[in-house]
């Protein structure tokens, strides 16, 4: 189970510095909204496998709260973008 636990904490951990590079080297706005996104997935990810690995439920409401707040930034970028865009 050890083994287990440091391979999706290594690839959690690329995948939170790949992002990371995202949101720094970003061409656009969009770019880096999406990035930020997916860089929320990950932490959620994160923390679900950490509640997992412990048998630990007092992390589901964090989880929530960051998965609607995920959409709701989401959605509100996408609104931004779409009011922004040429016609």
């Amino acid at each position: 189970m050890t083994a287990v636990a440091v391979t999706v904490t290594a690839l959690l951990a690329l995948a939170g510095a790949l992002t990371l590079t995202r949101i720094i080297r970003g061409p656009s706005i969009l770019d880096r909204a999406v990035a930020t996104d997916v860089l929320l997935a990950v932490v959620v990810a994160a923390i679900a496998t950490e509640a997992a690995y412990s048998r630990d439920a007092t992390a589901l409401p964090v989880l929530v709260v960051l998965a609607i707040l995920g959409f709701v930034s989401s959605v509100s970028v996408a609104r931004f973008a779409a009011r922004k865009s040429p016609k």
